[in-house]
């Protein structure tokens, strides 16, 4: 995607309520992520951009895990308060191939939550599509190590 492109994407999610994360590492170099609460559920899109292709020139499989299990790890910390979290499992199943250019809709739920454990699902779609389906489990740490 063109800076000039990448640049109208952007004025577009800001009208409609987005705002970017603060990212760092690995996150930094997938995104800008962006967030938003509607109707007291967080949302998080992304704008997929020519650094996502795979050799086929469609969104790499691993970009769309990366966005699923990021935004589930994110509103399980929204929702439970707790600031430390590890994945334990991830099952991605992938749907529809994803487009250079699309912008990914991920709207993550708790399905379940424990003392030590949340059970989250979300489905990362384009428009009204579904392209992926994701559910994780995410273990409550006590710190950061």
């Amino acid at each position: 995607m063109d800076g000039a492109m990448t640049s109208k994407t952007a004025a577009k999610l800001k009208s409609d309520g987005w705002t970017i994360l603060e990212t760092t590492g690995f996150m930094h170099l997938v995104g800008p992520l962006w967030e938003r609460k509607v109707d007291g559920r967080y949302e998080f899109a992304l704008a997929t951009e020519d650094k996502h292709h795979n050799r086929r020139g469609m969104v790499q499989g691993g970009v769309m895990m990366t966005f699923a299990d990021r935004t589930c790890g994110m509103t399980a910390r929204y929702v439970s308060g707790k600031e430390y979290m590890a994945t334990v499992q991830l099952d991605t199943h992938f749907v529809e191939a994803g487009q250079i250019g699309d912008i990914l809709i991920s709207r993550p739920r708790v399905v379940r939550a424990t003392r030590s454990l949340i059970f989250m699902s979300t489905e990362v779609s384009v428009d009204d599509r579904c392209v992926v389906m994701a559910n994780g489990v995410f273990k409550i740490l006590k710190g950061p190590a």
